[in-house]
């Protein structure tokens, strides 16, 4: 035939152990589904940038550990320091938090806490500035708390004798050792808690468990009815979006999966090539994925951290994208790592982020398609196409995108295509086209003579022009081959 014939592209991460099968990438761009009628049904959107705010320092040690918003002011901790973004961008130095590893947080609404499992608890209170130690010797008679929320006056932690606690009411500095629950629909070690809609769950290793507060004269929280059949063997991928809450979790003799909560029970939302990836992980490399969550634009993410590289679900589409970051060492090296965002905090009417690299904290700015001074790169690869086994030639593919958005710092921005005809284990062909200089709205991107493929091809687009980049169909001229 020698009409082009629209190809899909906006299906989003799913990547196969087994290449052939499919081979779709989605880094830095997401699917996106107009409400109404449009150029396509799906198409993908560029990521959002990072513009830079303040910073702690850019040394190691300065890394993020976790942050949270107390009535609409975002804190953090960076490195060994509570800090917090004023909003005229500034940082105020509060005080030193203990350990090294990811900290939980929670709030009353006049007390921060700050908890450093294994090390301290400590409560964060303004007029005047005060950051206290929890000294309270009741706070570990239960084991040493590992995680912490707040419901019902209380906060509520998890501890590592397979109890939770509850602090005294509106008061995170006073305990009781005699305030103490346990889940115990089924003995498997407890991980994390979240509330959701008020209700309090104790996450375990492979169960959860749903509490109420029943406002009993002892001990106020009882066992609601709610049982989950999945645990999570990774407590810092528990985290709440929308209408949900979210973790990888697994049961008794299952592999790592993500799962959302939904009616009472829960949904798994992960495919099979996720699956795999967090199957591939070990025991130590689990326990250490972090989750973090935000709203921006009509979409709902949520991204789990991994060793190598950040997957995004979005709760709008239900499609999965990958986010890594892209920096030049000291030596000039291009190195590529799982996206740098370690949280994400709204404040001020803006969304802030806090970094995994060092003491940076920035914007997550939809009209900035940079992270701090490093190009974003941008990849997307096409489901495998075919002909009935068939060998067939592409002498006409273009890709529509929004042309003519060159700028002053890329004037005549390129993206690259290059093509597999193994099923995405060798790519060949490599060839840039131009998107457009500012104004060439009308610029087609357009690749000919693009040979012979015997039984399947696979295109796939990249760019790190940073400029707007949005995906809007594919098109291509297949002709069958005798």
């Amino acid at each position: 035939m020698d009409t082009p014939v629209p190809l899909p592209f906006a299906t989003g991460f799913y990547e196969s152990p087994v290449l052939p099968l499919a081979a779709q990438e989605c880094l830095n761009w997401y699917v996106h589904a107009p409400d109404g009628p449009a150029l396509a049904p799906e198409v993908l959107f560029p990521t959002p940038g990072i513009s830079a705010v303040v910073s702690r320092g850019d040394e190691l040690t300065d890394a993020n550990r976790g942050g949270w918003s107390l009535n609409g002011v975002p804190y953090f901790v960076n490195g060994s320091a509570l800090v917090r973004l004023n909003a005229d961008d500034t940082l105020d130095a509060l005080g030193t938090i203990g350990g090294t590893g990811r900290v939980s947080m929670s709030d009353n609404g006049t007390q921060l806490m700050i908890l450093a499992p294994g090390v301290n608890g400590y409560i964060f209170t303004t007029g005047p500035d005060a950051l206290t130690t929890i000294s309270d010797a009741d706070f570990t008679a239960n084991g040493n708390p590992q995680a912490v929320v707040f419901v019902d006056t209380y906060f509520v932690f998890t501890t590592d004798a397979n109890k939770f606690i509850i602090s005294a009411s509106n008061n995170g500095l006073a305990y009781d050792a005699l305030d103490f629950g346990t889940a115990e629909s089924n003995p498997d070690g407890t991980q994390v808690p979240i509330v959701f809609k008020n209700q309090l769950f104790i996450i375990g290793e492979i169960t959860a468990e749903g509490f109420s507060n029943v406002g009993g004269a002892d001990f106020p929280f009882q066992r609601s009815g709610v049982f989950l059949d999945q645990g999570t063997p990774a407590p810092h991928s528990v985290v709440k979006t929308s209408e949900t809450f979210l973790f990888i979790g697994n049961a008794k003799n299952e592999s790592p999966a993500v799962w959302a909560f939904a009616g009472n029970t829960t949904q798994k939302v992960s495919t099979q090539a996720i699956d795999d990836i967090l199957e591939d992980l070990t025991a130590a490399q689990l326990a250490d994925v972090f989750a973090w969550s935000y709203a921006q634009s009509g979409h709902y993410f949520v991204g789990f951290t991994l060793p190598t590289t950040t997957l995004v679900f979005d709760t709008t589409t239900g499609k999965w994208h990958e986010r890594k970051s892209r920096y030049i060492d000291a030596s000039l090296n291009t190195i590529d790592v799982a996206y740098r965002v370690s949280s994400v905090v709204a404040g001020y009417g803006s969304m802030y982020v806090s970094d995994s690299l060092d003491g940076r904290i920035g914007l997550m700015d939809p009209d900035n398609l940079d992270e701090y001074t490093n190009r974003v790169f941008r990849r997307v690869a096409t489901q495998p196409f075919q002909d009935n086994t068939k060998s067939f030639s592409v002498p006409y593919l273009e890709l529509t995108m929004e042309s003519g958005v060159g700028n002053a710092a890329e004037p005549d921005p390129m993206v690259v295509m290059d093509r597999s005809t193994d099923g995405g284990k060798t790519w060949v062909a490599l060839r840039a086209r131009a998107m457009g200089k500012e104004g060439e709205y009308k610029r087609r991107i357009a690749w000919r003579r693009n040979g012979r493929a015997s039984r399947f091809e696979v295109f796939r687009f990249s760019t790190s022009a940073p400029v707007k980049a949005p995906v809007l169909g594919l098109h291509a001229i297949i002709m069958p081959q005798q």
